[in-house]
Order: structure tokens, then sequence, then C-alpha cells
């Protein structure tokens, strides 16, 4: 909104200043700070209200040291992230920018399903809340509506450079890089990012390369199921995550900073031909979704750090999950999300391993074996006497690691 008023009065009446939000930078720098006021200003009174009504956790006896003290803290606290995205997005933002637009509506679509879990859980006083098998066909629904639309809506290319002979069914861009000289188009195409692959490039449509001659016409069913998978891991993964006061917040603003970043380099044609890596136009306009996002989960972090005086609850940590992976499939880096997110996926893979081979020892010994003291794996750490401020201290530096790692990752061929 801010962005078209200012572009009104720079252009109409000439205001001193008004050009400096046609400036990313600026405009996610703004929407980070907006975003930590919304967050730690009016975080406070919506803490206040949930502990007004009651809305309290409730606590499962597992043994933890100082898990039962949790018992009634405010929960549902994901509503303070959800704002805090949401508002400097509208205010700071291209509202007509597609990646925008579905940014918006993965922020809202997940966030509405967490509420919904955590109202069956807070109110209706259901420990288990909403049923498994709906969450993920929510996660799944929202997949498809993103991997459809990706694959379909004309405004959303990537530019490739291409070599003589050239189709001219598309428009041809020329420019000199050094000596040479380089032919680019703006196509549709289901290519990523992949690391360590050649040129960092890979497409999806050629997983079924070995069907032989028109295997091309089933790209879309296979990026469709890259989506899902992804969108439904990633989200879990969160999820799942959040078990420990500032664990699943801290890292999450980790990933965000990192997926700031690549879409700065990736929306940037300039920064993108120096680095020799993809460039998708127009997809520079997320780095300020990513600034709201960050400035939403440091602003959470002020009260969610230990000890907690709120959780997130479902509402924040399956958006935050979705946001993440929806994120990185819009700037074309999904591919680097096990190492970006490499937190959320040794979470989710230490539930499924303890699952699966407690199942698998039960049946086949007649008693259930355990990998881990208890899963997901802060827990497991915990049972073994680290305090939960030093796991997740801990667990915050790898997440740096992996997304210094990450980043590296754009020049290794």
């Amino acid at each position: 909104m801010l962005y078209y008023l200012f572009s009104f009065l720079e252009k109409n009446y000439s205001v001193p200043g008004a050009g400096v939000f046609q400036y990313i930078t600026f405009r996610m720098a703004m929407a980070v700070i907006t975003s930590l006021i919304i967050t730690t200003v009016y975080g406070r009174r919506l803490i206040d209200y949930l502990r007004f009504k009651q809305v309290g956790e409730t606590v499962r006896n597992l043994g933890l040291e100082g898990q039962m003290q949790k018992a009634g803290t405010p929960t549902m606290g994901g509503i303070i992230i959800i704002m805090g995205i949401l508002i400097p997005t509208i205010l700071f933002a291209k509202l007509e920018n597609v990646y925008v637009l579905m940014m918006m509506g993965t922020t809202l679509w997940l966030g509405a399903i967490g509420f919904l879990d955590d109202y069956i859980k807070v109110f209706k006083k259901n420990k288990e809340g909403l049923a498994g098998r709906f969450k993920i066909t929510g996660q799944v629904g929202l997949a498809l509506i993103i991997g459809f639309t990706m694959y379909s809506n004309p405004d959303i290319i990537i530019r490739q450079e291409v070599k003589p002979p050239i189709q001219y069914d598309r428009p041809v861009e020329f420019h000199m890089k050094g000596n040479k000289p380089v032919y680019t188009q703006d196509i549709h195409s289901t290519k990523t990012t992949m690391p360590f692959y050649k040129n960092n490039e890979f497409d999806y449509g050629k997983v079924l390369k070995f069907l032989g001659k028109g295997y091309e016409k089933y790209d879309l069913v296979v990026f469709m199921f890259f989506v899902i998978i992804i969108i439904t891991f990633i989200s879990n993964g969160a999820n799942i995550t959040d078990g420990i006061d500032g664990l699943a917040t801290g890292t999450s603003a980790i990933i965000g900073v990192t997926l700031a970043i690549l879409a700065y380099v990736s929306g940037n044609t300039v920064i993108a031909d120096y680095l020799n890596i993809m460039y998708i136009p127009d997809s520079g306009e997320l780095v300020v979704f990513a600034g709201a996002f960050v400035g939403a989960c440091v602003g959470f972090l002020w009260y969610n750090s230990y000890p907690a005086q709120v959780f997130m609850g479902d509402t924040g940590s399956l958006a935050i999950g979705g946001i993440i992976a929806v994120f990185a499939i819009m700037i074309r880096k999904e591919l680097m999300l096990p190492l970006l997110c490499g937190i959320f996926v040794i979470e989710n893979l230490s539930v499924i391993m303890q699952v699966s081979w407690f199942k698998f020892t039960k049946k086949r010994y007649g008693e259930g074996r355990r990998i881990f003291l208890m899963a997901p794996l802060h827990h497991h750490y915990q049972k073994k006497g680290f305090h939960e401020a030093k796991i997740v201290t801990r667990f915050w530096i790898i997440c740096i690691m992996l997304a210094i790692l990450t980043v590296i990752t754009l020049k290794l061929r």
C-alpha cells in the first residue's frame, strides 16, 4: 500500500524522498522494523488476552525436567507471527506480484489449519487436536495449488541462456558478457537449482527421460510430486521442532535470512549474471516478505525464548514450515532445503526412525525397542540431562553453519 502511495506522490507531486520506496532493500528494512514493532508491542497485549481467556498449553508428563512448569502457558501465539508477516507485507510489498500473493495465501492457508488444530485442543479439550489426515489433506491441497500455479501462470518464468539456432516464438535479449555474445529468453520451465549438479540446474521433467520420446508431457506430474513432498515434510518438520522454548522460532529466523539472500540474488539480473545462477524475474519482491518473516520470528522470540511466556502452537509452526517450503519453491531453491533446513529434517527423521524401529522390533521380538531415549531429537538430549537453553543454542549454531554451506553451494558445480 505505501509503495503505491509514495509512487503516486513521487510521480504527480515530486515529493522529496518518496522515490526511496522503489528500492527493495529499503522496503525490506522497513518490513523488518514494522514486523518487530508489531510482534513485540502488540504481542504483549495478545499474550495478556490469551492468558485472560485461559488459552493455556496442556502438558503431558513425559518425565522431562521443567516440563510441568510450562502447563498453562498461553498458546496459539502463532497469531502474533502471522500478523507480523502479513501487515508489513501489505504495507511495503507490491501486491500485484504473483509471488507475494502466493506467499500471503500460504501464510493464511496453513495458519488457518494450525489455528483449527489449536482451537480443538484448547477449547474443545481434545488433546489430539485436528486429525492428522485433515492436516495432510490441507497441506497437499496447498501444494497442488502452488505447483499448478508455478507451472501454468504466465508471470512465473525464468531467464535462460539460449544458443543459436534460436526459436523466436518469444522475445530474445542480447548482451555481451566479456567478449562473448549471450542470448537469453524468458521461458516457462520446471527447472530448479540443484547443488553439485552440472550448472546447478535440474529439470524435473528429465526424471522420466527413460520413458523415451514425449516424456516432457509428464513433467507436471513429477513437479507436483516433489512439491507435495517438500511442503508436507518441511511444514511437519517445523511443527515437530517446536518442542522446546525458542527452537523452531530461532531456527526459522536463520533460515529466513538465508532465503532472503537467495531471493535477492536470484531476482537481481546483475548479481545473478555475475554469480552465473538462475535469474527469476520479479522474484526479488519476495525479499520484502522474507524481511517481514524474519522480523516476526525474531520479535516472537522476545517472548518465546527460555523461559517461554507464550507458545506459537500449530497456528505458528505449521505456517512457518509451509512458508519456508513454498518460498524455496518460488525461488527454485527447494532442493537445497535438506541442507538449509537440516534441523527440521533430522527432527522429522528422528521421529520416523523411532516409530518405525519400535514397531518393527515389537513385531519381530515381541518387545518394542528405541533408537533414541525419546523422539524428536531435542527430547533425546533433554533425557540425557542437557538444559533446553543449551540444546536450543547449539541447534542454532548448527543451523547457522548449514545456512552458510547452503549459500556456498551456489558456486559449487
